[in-house]
């Protein structure tokens, strides 16, 4: 889902740089008031396990492959502000360092992965009634928000590419 420089023209990724922006900036005064520094070491592992299972690629037929985010069950254990944060500082290491995703795809890949993603899963976890006292229903509920957090931003992504002239 790593979108590539030259997919998306500047009437889509600027858009979405600007929106992903939005998000950033109340994830932070959010996770302020929400967390306190004894769970910066959650956070930044929490970033480290998505980056890891980042790596892992799975092939898909037509020549592309699909990964894990993780957003998900960052966003179950942390709240959905904290997965905008760690979600999003991995994918900007990744265009950066790496060159996975590219440098003017930033915002949209932040958008689908790191913003979409966390707020439908949590919200599907919770629709669903994961409480984490029930194991039968916690993993039912945690199964289904994974997935559908990830088939929403593989939607929006697919969506953002129909967009293009």
């Amino acid at each position: 889902m790593h979108i590539p420089d030259g997919y998306l023209g500047p009437q889509t990724y600027a858009p979405l740089f600007g929106v992903s922006i939005a998000f950033w900036s109340v994830a932070m005064k959010k996770w302020k008031i929400e967390l306190s520094t004894k769970h910066i070491p959650y956070l930044a592992m929490a970033s480290v396990f998505s980056f890891l299972i980042m790596m892992f690629n799975i092939p898909i037929p037509g020549g592309t492959t699909g990964h894990a985010v993780g957003g998900g069950i960052i966003a179950i254990l942390l709240g959905p502000w904290a997965a905008v944060i760690a979600v999003s500082v991995v994918l900007i290491i990744q265009a950066v360092v790496f060159g996975d995703g590219g440098i003017t795809a930033i915002g949209a890949n932040c958008f689908n992965m790191a913003v979409v993603m966390p707020f439908v899963s949590y919200g599907v976890f919770k629709l669903v009634g994961g409480d984490f006292k029930r194991p039968p229903r916690t993993y039912t509920a945690a199964f289904l928000s994974g997935y559908t957090g990830l088939t929403m931003s593989a939607i929006l992504t697919g969506a953002e590419f129909g967009l293009q002239p």
